[in-house]
Formats: C-alpha cells, sequence, structure tokens
C-alpha cells in the first residue's frame, strides 16, 4: 500500500527564467509534475500536486535554492483552495493564478483572503481585459500577457489597457529582440522566455576576449593540462595575469611567499582554486549593458547540474564529471556568440566526447545534455523520455541535483558581486 503514494509524491522539477527590464534574472517560473507514468494512482489530484510542490519546498530546499530569486508556481482552481497551499513559504513564491480559473466569487474571496495572508499573486496567459476578470486583476501585482496569439495592435491597446491598473507587466513567451524591445517601449517591467538564448536573434554578437579566454582556460584545467599549457594561454591576457598575480598575492590567498611569475602563481593557486577563480570571474563578466548576463549565469548553472549528474552515475570518473561541467557550460555559447557550436569548440582542442555531445548530441554526456534542456523547456513527456535514455538517474535524484545545482549558482553569483 505504501508504493502508490510513494510513486504520486515523486516530481519533475522544471525552471524558466524571468528577466527584468535590464535582463537580469529575477526570478523563476517552477514547474512542479508528478510522474506522469504513475498518475492513475494519484485519486485526488489536487492534493497530489499540492503535496508535491510542499515536498518540493521543504525536502528538496527549493525555496534556499533559489537564492534572492522567487519562484512562481501554477495554481488551478482545484490547488487554489487547498489547505496545503498555505504551507508555502510566501516569501519565496508568486501564487500564478491560470487561464483556466473561472472568477467566480468564492475564487475571488480565497484569493483576497491569500492576499490578505501575505502572498503575491499573478493572473496567468492574459490576451484580453474581460469585465468579470475586473476583481482579480484588482487583486493581482503582476498580470503575465500571452504574446503568441496577440498581434502587435492587440499588445499595444491591450498594454495601454493594462497600465491604468498600475500593475507589473510581465511578458511571456517572448521569442524576439523585436517583441522585447516592443515590450519595454509598453512598460513591461518582467519577461519570460528564450529569446535571448537563441542564436539568430542576437546574431553577430561575440564574447569579448577575456571571455573567450575564459572558456579556454576552463577547458585546459577540466582537462588537466599541466602548468606550461595553463601559462601560455595566460600570457596572451595581461589583464587575467595581472588579477592572477593579485589574487595569488594578496592575503586573502594565505599564501606568505611572493609571487613573482605566472608559473609560479598558477602552482601555489593550484587547479581547484584557480577553477573556482575562473568560475566567478566568468559570473562577473558583463554583457553589453553593462549587467551581468542572466545567459551566462543559466550557461554555469546547466554545467553545475551536469556535473552533479555525471557524479551521481558514475561516482568515481572524476574525469566523465569534468567533462559534463565542460559540456553544460558550453552549450550556451552559441547563443552568446551568435556562433555555430562547430565554430567555438574548433580552436579548443576538446575531447572527442565532448565535442560529439555540443556538436551532435551524442554520447551519454549528449543524453545528459538533452535531459538538462528538458528540465527547462521541455513538456513532461520529453522529461520522461529523457530521464529514460540516463541510467542511474531517476526523477528524485534529478531534482536532488537541480536543487544543488541552484544553490551553487546562487552563492557563487553573490561571492562575483562583492
Amino acid at each position: 500500500m505504501s508504493e502508490p503514494n510513494t510513486t504520486s509524491t515523486q516530481l519533475f522539477l522544471g525552471r524558466q527564467p524571468i528577466l527584468d527590464r535590464h535582463q537580469e534574472l529575477v526570478a523563476y517560473e517552477l514547474l512542479f509534475r508528478s510522474d506522469s507514468q504513475n498518475a492513475a494512482m494519484v485519486t485526488d489530484g489536487s492534493t497530489a500536486t499540492a503535496t508535491v510542490i510542499v515536498n518540493a519546498f521543504t525536502e528538496l530546499s527549493v525555496g534556499d535554492a533559489l537564492g534572492s530569486c522567487r519562484g512562481f508556481v501554477n495554481v488551478d482552481e482545484d490547488f487554489l483552495f487547498s489547505d496545503l497551499l498555505e504551507l508555502l513559504p510566501m516569501q519565496s513564491v508568486v501564487l500564478e493564478i491560470l487561464e483556466t480559473v473561472p472568477p467566480t466569487e468564492a475564487v475571488v474571496q480565497r484569493c483576497r483572503e491569500l492576499k490578505e495572508k501575505g502572498f503575491t499573486l499573478a493572473l496567468d496567459d492574459v490576451i484580453q481585459v474581460s469585465p468579470e476578470y475586473q476583481e482579480l486583476l484588482d487583486l493581482v501585482e503582476i498580470i503575465k500577457v500571452d504574446l503568441p496569439p496577440l498581434s502587435t495592435e492587440e499588445l499595444v491597446l491591450l498594454a495601454k489597457k493594462l497600465r491604468p491598473l498600475r500593475k507589473k507587466l510581465l511578458a511571456e513567451k517572448v521569442d524576439s529582440r523585436a517583441q522585447m524591445e516592443l515590450c519595454l517601449e509598453l512598460g513591461f517591467e518582467l519577461f519570460q522566455g528564450y529569446y535571448f538564448a537563441k542564436p539568430t536573434v542576437i546574431a553577430g554578437k561575440k564574447l569579448n576576449h577575456s571571455q573567450l579566454a575564459l572558456m579556454r582556460l576552463m577547458n585546459l584545467i577540466h582537462s588537466d593540462a599541466d602548468t606550461a599549457e595553463l601559462e601560455a594561454a595566460f600570457k596572451p591576457e595581461p589583464d587575467l595575469t595581472v588579477n592572477l598575480l593579485r589574487m595569488t598575492n594578496s592575503v586573502g590567498c594565505g599564501c606568505t611567499i611572493r609571487i613573482t611569475s605566472l608559473r609560479h602563481a598558477i602552482t601555489i593557486l593550484g587547479y581547484r582554486q584557480l577553477q573556482r577563480w575562473l568560475q566567478l570571474l566568468l559570473f562577473a563578466s558583463k554583457n553589453q549593458s553593462g549587467t551581468a548576463s542572466p545567459l551566462l549565469h543559466l550557461a554555469a548553472t546547466r554545467g553545475r547540474l551536469m556535473e552533479l549528474l555525471a557524479t551521481t552515475q558514475r561516482r568515481n570518473d572524476g574525469n566523465y564529471a569534468d567533462s559534463a561541467f565542460m559540456v553544460g557550460i558550453m552549450s550556451l555559447m552559441p547563443a552568446l556568440m551568435g556562433m555555430p557550436i562547430e565554430d567555438i569548440v574548433a580552436p579548443l582542442g576538446i575531447t572527442s566526447e565532448v565535442h560529439d555531445a555540443l556538436c551532435e548530441g551524442s554520447g551519454p554526456l549528449g543524453k545528459l545534455l538533452a535531459l538538462v534542456a528538458a528540465t527547462e523547456i521541455g513538456s513532461p513527456q520529453e522529461l520522461s523520455a529523457a530521464l529514460t535514455d540516463c541510467p542511474g538517474l531517476n526523477s528524485v535524484t534529478l531534482n536532488h541535483c537541480i536543487t544543488q545545482a541552484l544553490t551553487w549558482a546562487s552563492n557563487i553569483n553573490r561571492e562575483a558581486d562583492h
């Protein structure tokens, strides 16, 4: 009798980034799904969903993993009236009322109660201002506008009607820079979608020279290159070299020996500390707007997630875990650089295993990358299929690794800001 109860509370945790007007990461929409293959065992759908979400915020510590970001949680009509909903950490979540929830008197009253308790409410998939939704619109703080069904003229008109309500407008499913810029002009404050991760949108954008050097150096460290190779990679990068010498010479490094050469600095610092420093520099990298790139943040999180999953698969294979990290962190570089992945990896001298995963999506690392991508934007069916393709992993270990990766990213990002 215990097994159905266990399987019904297993979950897949997905996340989609939400950015502000400066393209900085401020929240995730959290996608909680019980295992679809066990759906027949669930007799009370709303209770199962609520239990899954509450478990995620307690056993999986998703709230801690989000750091300064908030989590948007989808709320259907049944879940809206569930007592378990009130167990969620109100300071960490935004309750996203789905478009399928009818604006009945009972629904409006329930939303009013939740708001009085301190919850932040959002209304999902708004494409028009209907009189019957007026009371709900008055209660929510965030209005999510679904862009695909709207023409440019309809979007402009809708934004004009919504602005007097003085709510935060969130543009959902943004898939082009033109849409982003139009929504900025219309007063939208929040944005959701992978428009910035599509090479066709930002074609021609390049990482600066130092960012490319960071990628090369990280690859050398993960491939266990010798000190001479690392020294040669640093030499054409005077800024990085000076920063390395300064850091190694600082009191904070605990080094009492005065560093006088690049080779000496690399030896004293050690590969692990050097890797940590490069990760911090990558997080501190600035994009053209002068702010830390959310895409670099996501790329690094991908890298850490793949490293954790690889370690779970092969606990005593450090090289496999290191290669997984490189695949994850490099997988979004085409979007940042506006170049095909083949052109990016050509001068890096990466292993065939990493090359095949990035360029062809093949091999164990290619399957891991597909799994990680599915947690971000995939359907439950795609996620389940991708998980099946990765031996040694299940939904529990996947979610545990996701929360660890988010925690790591939040911590290292805070360090990079100081």
